[in-house]
């Protein structure tokens, strides 16, 4: 008997299980959320892609001013000496770093532009790939006293880490970002601080992107360039891999020194800065595709979408039309009057000179939690026809007009839990608990490359600490500790050298 879903007729092709690199791409075209750009390894965020981007802002930034944190901006340009000030840290970005040399152009005698070689700067500078080195010698003129401390700021800014080989959101050369930088008076506070920022992550993905995430410390070959722990949210998207979803560094006193952070402390020593820095970037734009997209395109949690209503004329006939439009604009007026998740209600009306079909079918590929259609017929019996796009495209719900908009918070609710709930089954179905190298390595290998979906997932297994073998493990199957996982020990015996362990870890591949 054959397999009916060959020959399924779905609005993204390939499907999921046939090509998931591919199937993404075109999830992110379709849903018309970015696109390559002229400049190599760039993208163009497009307006429904960068209105994710902009609900997501807002609601960290909501969350980073409930804990004390302010906003400020940073130059772009790091001196080269700034970045060489903490040799691990540099060493970390050196081959993604972009560097500027001249300050000018100049027509040459072939008659093209190029530097002008009396132009060439006396120092080089650095596109910032991260911005611990500039702002630490902020700091640095900031904080002379304990008086002067903590220091609680963030910055919204573009950074630019040279990749060669790119994905849309996942991994471009240039993308968006936050990153926040605090400073403070004792090691106890800057752990602290690190803690609630990841805190502060962990929330944001489960409450706002509906993602269940792992979160725990990285492992020593895993942190952050010049950091003394790495902290991480881990997220488990459709294809099973994980992608880190943010975080949060403390940098104890190594920064400080390198930048000459230092302050007079209550007793009259001079002491160093203990610091921290912590971001999430676009990247999370396309780890929520990868999470809850479908075969017909994007689906958005609704606490994250541009737009939470469209509303659908259905005008067959020139005669209902203004009937018809009168009807949406009033229902439109009447839901942004509605408020969900701290704000007003979005909604658009689709008044395109389109087919409904075509227009219905833009907004499932854009990922809209509703669809609202009206029409000659709904105005007559006072209906509403309803589409929510956590369920099957063609499924409709009839509902009287008069009582849908105070429905919609709640709708939106069913769905933002519902995706939740979609997704904690799904990455908890693929992790596994492994006791054997020998299952280890058969969970992570395909045995049947048509069918990649028999294998691989999130692995908890005992490991001893030893970087040889993660880097063993990585060599021969792409795999990495993922994280740490916080929470109480469970000691066992590694199951590659039957070593003791203290916990077991996080394993998976990875974007």
């Amino acid at each position: 008997m054959g397999d009916s879903r060959a020959t399924e007729k779905t609005a993204i092709s390939p499907r999921r299980e046939q090509d998931f690199p591919e199937w993404y791409q075109q999830v992110v075209r379709a849903a018309e959320l970015a696109e390559p750009s002229d400049v190599r390894g760039c993208m163009v965020i497009r307006p429904w892609g960068f209105g994710i981007w902009e609900n997501m802002q807002r609601h960290l930034d909501a969350m980073f001013r409930a804990t004390g944190h302010r906003n400020a901006y940073f130059p772009l340009f790091i001196p080269l000496s700034y970045m060489q000030r903490e040799a691990e840290h540099v060493e970390g970005f050196a081959k993604e770093c972009a560097v500027v040399t001249h300050h000018r152009l100049e027509t040459g005698a072939d008659g093209k532009l190029g530097p002008a070689p009396s132009a060439e700067l006396s120092e080089p500078l650095i596109v910032r790939p991260t911005s611990e080195t500039i702002i630490g010698a902020t700091y640095a003129k900031w904080v002379q006293s304990y008086r002067d401390l903590p220091i609680l700021i963030n910055q919204w800014c573009n950074v630019v880490r040279w990749e060669m080989r790119t994905r849309l959101f996942l991994r471009t050369s240039e993308f968006l970002w936050q990153e926040g930088h605090t400073v403070h008076e004792t090691e106890a506070e800057a752990r602290e601080e690190t803690l609630r920022m990841l805190g502060v992550y962990e929330t944001f993905v489960r409450d706002y992107c509906a993602i269940p995430v792992f979160s725990g410390s990285k492992s020593e070959s895993e942190r952050f360039p010049g950091a003394v722990e790495t902290l991480c949210v881990e997220a488990m998207v459709q294809d099973r891999k994980a992608i880190q979803a943010g975080t949060s560094h403390f940098l104890g006193q190594n920064f400080s020194r390198a930048s000459g952070i230092q302050f007079q402390t209550r007793d009259g020593k001079q002491e160093f800065g203990w610091t921290t820095s912590w971001g999430m970037s676009t990247r999370m734009v396309g780890t929520v595709i990868m999470m809850h997209a479908d075969d017909d395109g994007a689906v958005l949690p609704p606490r994250i979408a541009p737009t939470h209503v469209v509303i659908i004329p259905v005008t067959p006939k020139e005669d209902t039309r203004a009937a018809v439009l009168e009807a949406c604009d009033g229902l439109a007026a009447e839901l942004r009057r509605a408020r969900y998740a701290d704000a007003p209600v979005e909604v658009e009306i689709d008044r395109r000179d389109l087919g409904g079909g075509i227009k219905n079918w833009d907004w499932i590929k854009k990922g809209v939690p509703l669809r609202v259609e009206i029409g000659p017929r709904d105005l007559q019996s006072g209906n509403v026809a309803v589409s929510r796009r956590d369920q099957p495209v063609k499924a409709k719900e009839f509902m009287p007009q008069k009582d849908f908009a105070a429905r919609v918070p709640e709708l939106l609710d069913t769905i933002q839990q519902n995706l939740f709930s979609r997704a904690l089954e799904f990455r908890d179905r693929h992790t596994r608990v492994i006791d054997s190298r020998d299952e280890f390595y058969e969970f992570f290998t395909a045995r049947n490359a048509a069918k990649p979906e028999i294998h691989g997932g999130f692995a908890l297994a005992h490991w001893n600490g030893s970087r040889a073998v993660e880097e063993q493990i990585k060599n021969d199957l792409k795999v990495t500790i993922r994280c740490i996982p916080f929470g109480e020990a469970e000691p066992g015996r590694c199951i590659f050298t039957g070593e003791r362990s203290a916990r077991r870890v996080v394993w998976a591949k990875s974007y």
